[in-house]
């Protein structure tokens, strides 16, 4: 069964978004994180046009399983909107 998934976004610039997406009461391989990116990215290419899109992956609900897998840069920026409060979260589905 595939992981339940969440989509939100964070901007980055005043052209760039970061697409979140949150794994939902699972925990995923590194090569199936890796999957969920490749899968927004496209998603995000076919949708939006967006060539490279930023992806940031978060997966776990609690301090000690929380974790963010994406660039650095992006990783941080998510951080701070998740401590603040500023995602907004949408189920989404990926083919």
């Amino acid at each position: 069964m595939p992981p339940r998934l969440s989509h939100g976004t964070v901007r980055d610039s005043a052209r760039r978004i970061i697409h979140v997406v949150r794994v939902i009461d699972d925990l995923l391989e590194p090569d199936d994180i890796h999957d969920v990116a490749e899968r927004m990215r496209s998603r995000a290419l076919s949708r939006h046009g967006e060539q490279a899109a930023n992806v940031v992956v978060v997966q776990g609900d609690t301090k000690e399983t929380l974790r963010l897998f994406g660039e650095p840069h992006s990783v941080r920026r998510v951080r701070t909107a998740m401590f603040n409060a500023e995602l907004r979260w949408s189920p989404i589905e990926l083919d």
